[in-house]
């Protein structure tokens, strides 16, 4: 929902996000709150499903508990989830940093560039460069469905409904929450949507299910369900999987234009939830 992207919700080696150091304005001998960003840099793409975050360390290195505010602004197309952290700060020793995760996102026709975030408190500050990417291809032989706005009929509390829609398709990364599961357990069907940009050419679709050492799809995976396109507001099936027990499942069918891909969980080998790493399109 998912996907770590500091990362832009996509897979660090998709994108090859670079780290490097973000600026702390100077702090008055006195100021006791201390604040930090990681990762010190941040890279973005304005697609739904890509947005990225980094997380906020406050720390109070004074002697005497306090209750800290720390305001949040953001440079030219760069849009927060928040614009105000708060927290109590414990005068512990040794010193404890408190962390809070800040969201970023930009708009789909973000110009590419380098931009600024800057948290402040009274007599502390940080700032993180942002680095808007382009958006990556989506012609012929390019996952159609990478970063595209994803909805579900339910998405578990820890996870993110991007999560199949981020460009990663490790399984072995489940429990960083990467990937999609369903919230009603033992209640099916269940639903996965991504709407395509555009309408476009769709003749394959590529659905990940859970699959590693530790959670086998023979056991956790989606056993049954349908792949579905959206055509003229209508959604037909073009694929009906009944029995599955890997991972990796290839739905090839005649060629259609559609403006969205949906897989309809029916089952499960464990029979609780749906589980998707991962949904790709493709026009062949």
């Amino acid at each position: 929902m998912r996907r770590q992207i500091a990362v832009v919700a996509m897979s660090a080696a998709a994108l090859g996000v670079i780290t490097a150091v973000a600026s702390t304005a100077a702090r008055p001998d006195d100021d006791p709150v201390r604040l930090t960003a990681t990762p010190e840099r941040v890279e973005v793409v304005g697609l739904p499903c890509l947005p990225s975050s980094f997380q906020l360390g406050m720390t109070n290195v004074g002697s005497a508990d306090l209750y800290a505010d720390v305001e949040l602004s953001a440079g030219g197309p760069v849009e927060l989830e928040r614009g105000l952290m708060s927290s109590w700060l414990p005068a512990w020793d040794p010193d404890h940093t408190v962390t809070s995760r800040v969201g970023i996102t930009v708009p789909r026709d973000a110009a590419p560039g380098s931009y600024d975030v800057r948290a402040t408190t009274d007599g502390a500050e940080v700032t993180v460069p942002i680095e808007v990417l382009p958006q990556p291809p989506k012609g012929p032989g390019d996952n159609l469905a990478l970063g595209e706005g994803a909805t579900a009929s339910s998405t578990h509390a820890n996870f993110d409904v991007c999560g199949a829609a981020d460009g990663n398709t490790s399984s072995a990364d489940w429990d960083t929450l990467t990937g999609w599961n369903d919230a009603t357990s033992r209640v099916f069907p269940d639903t996965y949507d991504i709407a395509l940009a555009a309408p476009a050419t769709v003749a394959r679709v590529e659905t990940w299910t859970l699959d590693s050492a530790q959670y086998p799809a023979a056991r956790y995976g989606l056993r049954d369900f349908d792949v579905q396109v959206r055509v003229g507001g209508a959604w037909q099936t073009v694929h009906e999987v009944r029995g599955n027990t890997t991972g990796r499942v290839t739905s090839a069918f005649a060629p259609v234009t559609a403006d969205a891909v949906r897989i309809v969980g029916l089952a499960s080998n464990n029979g609780d939830y749906s589980r998707l790493v991962e949904v790709e399109v493709f026009s062949g």
